[in-house]
């Protein structure tokens, strides 16, 4: 089943960012094993890499996917305005992955900024991707500045940690049924991520999870699997916990001996 985000469908439901892996050619044989439709490409880091930078750029477009630019790095609505703005010059996209870290070491939103920000780049034709916690009514205010989409985090950043507080997601999913959700940050293993899709989650965004893996392809491999597994799981109807046994035997009609 597909998935439409913004003006675009994609197939695969896993989103993967693109930093940190040990080579072009490991960070390309991942985006190949993944399936992945979606990039997320920080502008800073391939601007500032020369000639790296534009080699990079021809790897992406080689491989046929979506690029989502973010604004990682930045402190401030009017930093991540313009650094969006840069970014749909260079990229050619309206999309964006929206970034404005509040704390320096949990690297927690600060979600009064990202909230301004998201209503100028909406206003200005951007189509959002706000990275943002778990709480109802910043979800709220943000589909309010015009977003489509939300991308709450399950744990900080690059902890691995996976989701740190499922009664929170779960009440995000059911507050807004019919909006995307993707969970960006805090997956560490591909169990994680099939709990999030459990959930009900519409797609996972991962990078350090697959880039600092021994071996980064399969573990690509693993997450696409993963998430797929997860994503069938809640689709199909999955049978909820109970606090008594239940056999699975029925006992009207078991025969009888005298």
């Amino acid at each position: 089943m597909t998935l439409t985000l913004y003006d675009i469908e994609v197939s695969s439901r896993l989103l993967l960012g693109t930093a940190r892996y040990p080579s072009p050619a490991i960070l390309a044989e991942a985006i190949r094993r993944s399936g992945t439709d979606i990039l997320t490409v920080s502008l800073r880091r391939e601007t500032a890499g020369g000639k790296a930078g534009g080699a990079f750029f021809q790897l992406v477009k080689d491989l046929g996917v979506h690029v989502l630019p973010n604004t990682a790095g930045c402190h401030s609505a009017s930093e991540a305005v313009l650094t969006a703005r840069m970014a749909r010059e260079i990229f050619a996209t309206n999309w964006i992955k929206l970034e404005v870290i509040g704390h320096q070491d949990t690297l927690q939103p600060d979600v009064f900024c990202l909230v301004e920000a998201a209503r100028i780049l909406s206003q200005e034709g951007f189509h959002v991707f706000p990275y943002t916690t778990d709480d109802l009514v910043v979800g709220e205010k943000l589909l309010e500045a015009g977003c489509k989409v939300l991308m709450p985090w399950c744990a900080p950043i690059g902890s691995a940690m996976g989701p740190q507080n499922q009664t929170a997601l779960r009440a995000m999913r059911a507050e807004f049924p019919d909006i995307p959700l993707i969970v960006d940050a805090g997956i560490g293993r591909p169990s994680h991520a099939t709990i999030v899709m459990e959930l009900g989650y519409d797609a996972v965004l991962l990078n350090s999870a697959v880039a600092g893996a021994l071996d980064p392809p399969m573990m690509a491999q693993a997450f696409a699997e993963a998430i797929a597994a997860g994503h069938k799981a809640y689709q199909a109807g999955m049978l909820e916990p109970r606090d008594m046994a239940v056999p699975s035997t029925p006992v009207i009609g078991k025969g009888v001996f005298a």
